[in-house]
């Protein structure tokens, strides 16, 4: 592992100190040797790749579920039960328990299955080579091989390989948005930091895995591997800890409590048996057995693991269509319970892309619409078109043409899109001369003769033109800070003529660049002079002398129209949403403010102001504070920390490295898929392919629904299992009041091993799937997200199962009592044909309850036939069910008899009053909501 380490901080410290701390020469860097040596004591620069998970062992994961340990449970009592039985035949209970088991690990496999690749991501944004000065001489090497005290050589279009400290540098900029957030190229300076900064405003130091965009530059490398900033990055990552979604936590608790009711029922049940009716042979002992397994068999659903991640699978492919790609299951459902949604602002909630968003000249001040390089827009005064040939019309175009001819930057369309080549704040004045209309006058008018670079001592630059209607006569055009141009201009554009540019005038555009400034838009000035010679003369200060100045122009990286949107609706339905940048505060706060997310008078929280809280402070910060700037990785995760402490459920969206360990600490990492790094992407759970903050609320919207149709086939799933473990257990327990106890004392079971399991092979598999895809039977979008107290099967819908489970036994057990001679009702049937008649009452009740589940207050009769999906479920469900009752080779299979068709219509009837009561329930239900919030409002009047 590569590291160096300094008493001091390099930023804080004189280059010529610095490199001599580190053994190094200014001029001729290292001695090859010296490299060797250094690389054989501190290691490559890399970062360290976390060791993949082997396969065996992502697959032996999936059988780490409370339900699929019950399934195995239940595997082995029914293997027991087939071996005192006397081993005949196959043990079919096991093997289609046992196939169902393995087929959902083999789904949750491939669904799931992936190594963790953010750290091997990070190395792999490493550069390749790199120039560096060894012996005197530049040569390029492999970035694995650059040690500290390396004299790194700097170029446009070089990726940066390591941290390092400038010794010097000439219009150097470098892209950081990444890193730090920061939308704009950085300007570097060789000059010492007069006092510590964060990291975003280190002007004096370059780090690894940022980008050169213009100008050249040397340093000393200070950290290599994982000492680098981005190699701390890596760190986190492997520190941070992926926790359970809340769904799975949910599965879990709800796992626990079925394996200790399915113990506790069976106890008393099998301790009934022994207790009232003996076991006086091997054979009450298999019988006793056997309705153990049956109890199991009965009480847990065994399709729940596959349908649930069968239905999160289907709602993945619904927002794959939607443009958000989710990488883990679960995560679907966690997305739809966020309570919080922690943004970066750079290319997440904002375009990425500078802008001019106004121009303020000596005649009034214009906007310029439209957003982006998509140069579509128009410049506007005072609402209207501004009219060709006007003052303000002249002024502003000479502003946009100046700062076009002062630039190096290129624009062009390539498949439908804008994209820029250099700095983005010189292509802006492309984009928004191309929307005023001059650029083809421009373009043809004048060819370039000169250039004085920017350097961040003048904070200009220059450009020395032919200016073909002049006769090819030069001009002179300089663009760049406001406060320091004016210095070198003497007159002011005042339509199409000169005025002396007096005290008044400097103060009055000295206001409009501080306005400018608060409004957290970054002001680029424009001047230019005529001269009356051809041959171009030297190229230095004295030509940035006696300028006219034309006028300001405020440059922004504007935020996403549909960013508003979405932010309205995620409020709308009690989602918060907070915006975590690196870059400026005013710029994050008007920023915050246009999308409101904020209000005007709000104020961001510092990276630095954030340091200075301790947990307590900073939760109570967090609950607060929406906007946050200047934010270090540390921060970030700080956050996302202390909102969950606070309760919340976390959604972190973002697209830099510097994003990456926050979102895989959150309880859901959101990437962006056009401009996320990899390591980004590699981290989050879910990716956004087109960018747009707008399907995460689609998204939201789409766990949400899809939490509902998991409490909806829960609530169908639970109630259904819960009517067989009753039918079972009362049936038993009541044997002698139905007619279920036999002369000799043994007891018949009122449904068979073979029989429950089918129930539960027909009705919790295709309904319950078709309820999982269920349509939206309520405003999702208008309620709060659910809390992390809340359960997903509350007090309620435990109360609706119980009461369900209860009808459903109730009306099977008294079917089966109607048909068999004795008990409350006398019957003329065989056992057979009663026992057929209740297990066809139960399949139909469940049938009938699937059209219930659907909502816990809402009629069954509402959109009855909105699902078609559920229809045909039910209807094959039936289908099998006549089958198994009346086809020979099934009816021996599972011990049926046929049934008349007066028999089917009481069965029928018996089943759907299962459908009657829970009308009833919801009726009830409706009235006591009704009452509750006639209540609450009255008292928030009378309060």
């Amino acid at each position: 592992m590569a590291s160096a380490t300094t008493e001091t901080d390099p930023s804080l410290v004189d280059a010529t100190a610095v490199v001599r701390r580190f053994g190094s020469d200014p001029d001729r860097g290292l001695s090859a040797d010296e490299a060797a040596q250094r690389l054989a004591t501190v290691g490559p620069n890399q970062i360290a790749t976390a060791k993949p998970v082997p396969s065996w062992r992502k697959l032996v994961a999936q059988f780490r579920d409370p339900l699929i340990y019950l399934l195995l449970a239940a595997i082995v009592i029914s293997v027991v039960a087939w071996w005192v039985e006397g081993a005949d035949d196959l043990p079919f209970d096991a093997l289609v328990i046992a196939v169902i088991v393995v087929a959902n690990a083999v789904l949750g496999y491939v669904q799931q299955a992936r190594a963790d690749n953010a750290v091997a991501a990070l190395a792999r944004m490493a550069a390749t080579t790199a120039t560096v000065v060894r012996d005197g001489v530049q040569v390029r090497v492999p970035t694995r091989e650059l040690v500290p005290g390396d004299l790194l050589v700097l170029a446009e279009g070089d990726a940066v390989a390591a941290d390092a400290r400038l010794i010097s540098a000439a219009t150097l900029r470098v892209a950081e948005s990444s890193l730090t957030g920061e939308s704009e190229p950085v300007l570097k300076d060789a000059r010492t930091l007069p006092e510590p900064a964060a990291l975003g405003d280190r002007f004096d130091m370059v780090f690894n895995g940022t980008a050169v965009t213009q100008g050249v530059g040397r340093a000393v490398v200070t950290s290599t591997g994982t000492a680098t900033q981005m190699g701390q990055i890596a760190d986190l990552l492997h520190a941070t800890h992926e926790g359970p979604t809340p769904l799975q936590r949910e599965i879990s608790r709800v796992g626990r409590m079925l394996g200790i009711a399915v113990i506790v029922i069976a106890v008393v049940v099998i301790g009934t048996i022994f207790l009232v009716f003996g076991v006086r042979t091997l054979g009450d002992v298999v019988t006793a057995l056997l309705l153990g397994v049956s109890l199991a068999v009965a009480a847990v659903p065994e399709g729940l693991p596959t349908i649930l991640t069968v239905v999160l699978a289907l709602g993945v492919q619904r927002m794959a269509a939607r443009h958000a790609i989710v990488k883990n299951l679960s995560s679907v459902e966690t997305l739809g319970s966020a309570s919080v949604i922690c943004s970066d602002k750079t290319g997440t909630l904002t375009k990425g892309e500078m802008t001019i968003g106004c121009v303020v000249t000596a005649s009034g001040e214009v906007t310029v619409t439209g957003a982006g390089y998509r140069p579509d827009g128009e410049v506007v005064h005072d609402g209207v078109a501004l009219v060709a040939g006007s003052d303000l019309w002249n002024e502003v175009a000479l502003v946009l043409g100046g700062g076009s001819l002062a630039n190096n930057s290129t624009l062009r369309e390539e498949d439908g899109e804008w994209v820029i080549q250099g700095d983005p704040t010189e292509a802006a004045f492309i984009v928004a001369e191309i929307k005023l209309g001059t650029q083809d006058d421009r373009t043809g008018r004048f060819q370039r003769q000169g250039e004085l670079p920017f350097t961040s001592e003048r904070k200009l630059m220059t450009s020395l033109e032919a200016d073909a209607q002049r006769a090819g006569r030069l001009a002179v055009v300089t663009k760049g800070a406001p406060d320091v141009l004016l210095d070198r201009c003497s007159h002011v554009q005042v339509g199409s003529r000169h005025e002396l540019l007096d005290i008044d005038g400097r103060a009055r555009i000295l206001r409009d660049v501080e306005r400018l400034s608060d409004e957290a838009f970054r002001t680029l000035g424009v001047a230019y002079r005529r001269l009356d010679v051809w041959a171009p003369p030297a190229l230095d200060d004295s030509l940035e002398r006696g300028l006219v100045y034309a006028g300001t122009a405020g440059i922004i990286d504007p935020p996403r129209s549909e960013a508003a949107v979405a932010i309205a609706e995620a409020d709308r339905a009690g989602v918060r949403v907070i915006m975590i940048t690196g870059d400026h505060p005013r710029t994050a706060s008007r920023i915050a403010r246009d999308l409101g997310i904020v209000e005007p008078e709000h104020v961001a929280v510092t990276g630095l102001e954030l340091d200075r809280l301790d947990a307590d402070q900073l939760r109570q910060t967090v609950r607060h504070r929406s906007v946050y700037a200047r934010v270090t990785p540390q921060h970030k995760l700080r956050i996302v920390d202390a909102l969950q402490r606070d309760h919340q459920v976390v959604a972190m969206t973002g697209d830099g490295v510097n994003d990456a360990p926050a979102l895989k600490a959150a309880d859901i990492g959101v990437a962006m898929g056009l401009t996320g790094t990899e390591v980004t992407k590699e981290a989050a759970n879910m990716i956004l392919a087109d960018d747009n903050f707008a399907t995460i609320v689609q998204a939201v919207r789409e766990g949400r629904g899809i939490f509902l149709n998991i409490k909806k086939f829960l609530r169908y799933l639970l109630s259904s299992n819960m009517g067989e473990v009753l039918t079972v257990f009362f049936g038993v327990v009541l044997a002698g009041v139905l007619g279920l106890a036999h002369v000799d004392g043994t007891v018949a079971l009122p449904l068979l091993a073979t029989q429950i399991l089918w129930i539960n092979l027909l009705t919790d598999s295709a309904p319950a799937l078709a309820m999982g895809v269920d349509n939206e039977t309520e405003d999702v979008m208008g309620r709060p997200p659910r809390s992390l107290q809340d359960r997903a099967i509350d007090g309620r819908m435990w109360g609706g199962i119980l009461l369900l489970g209860l009808v459903m036994a109730a009306a099977t057990l008294l079917t089966i009592d109607l048909f068999l001679p004795g008990g409350l009702i006398e019957g003329t049937h065989s056992l057979t044909s009663a026992r057929t008649a209740g297990f066809t009452v139960l399949v139909l009740a469940q049938l009938f309850n699937a059209l219930n589940a659907r909502s816990e207050t809402v009629t069954a009769f509402h959109r009855l036939f909105a699902n078609p999906w559920l229809w045909g479920a039910i209807a094959l469900s039936t289908v099998l069910q006549v089958a198994v009752v009346h086809l020979p080779v099934l009816g021996q299979a599972f011990t049926t008899a046929p049934l008349t068709g007066a028999q089917w219509i009481v069965c029928v009837a018996m089943a759907s009053t299962v459908l009657w009561v829970s009308e009833i329930r919801k009726l009830v239900l409706r009235l006591v909501d009704r009452h509750r919030l006639h209540e609450a409002l009255r008292g928030e009047r009378a309060a």
